[in-house]
């Protein structure tokens, strides 16, 4: 199910179980996942994006291998707050993506996400090439971070 809300996504997640969160990008889909304390968010992997279908099945392999409940898809809102077409394009997405898998989805404001992803890979002084294998699901990274420390939140 999708939830536009995160406070509507929270109670609908079983306890003690792990989320995935997701930066979705025309190329690829960054990929990070949390513990099942939903205390840390970890960058896993990158996919290269090739069609809708393969996209899916390999994100399905990831959520079914890590035991996944819950994604937070980062939603690419422009600065002033507006939806463009990347937005719609992450909520096609999710719509589709619901038919093929019964967790529970979620949206993330993921404005500077990567920017701040950049900052943090520069500062640990990794080389051009490796940022650019890794900035997405360092990127995908932040986007569940935020939104577990704000699922945390919600609970106390």
């Amino acid at each position: 199910m999708i939830h536009d809300d995160i406070a509507d996504f929270a109670p609908a997640l079983p306890p003690m179980t792990a989320l995935a969160g997701l930066d979705l990008g025309t190329k690829t889909i960054g990929v990070a996942v949390s513990d099942s304390l939903r205390q840390v968010a970890t960058p896993l992997e990158t996919i290269k994006r090739k069609k809708f279908t393969t996209d899916a099945e390999a994100l399905l392999a990831i959520l079914q291998k890590r035991a996944i409940t819950g994604i937070i898809l980062g939603l690419p809102r422009n600065m002033d707050g507006t939806e463009g077409p990347r937005c719609q394009a992450t909520r096609a997405f999710a719509r589709n993506f619901s038919r093929l898998w019964d967790g529970q989805i979620t949206y993330w404001d993921e404005r500077l996400s990567t920017v701040a992803a950049e900052r943090a890979l520069l500062e640990a002084d990794t080389s051009r090439k490796r940022r650019a294998e890794v900035i997405d699901h360092v990127a995908a990274s932040y986007i569940l971070q935020g939104a577990l420390d704000r699922l945390r939140h919600l609970n106390t």
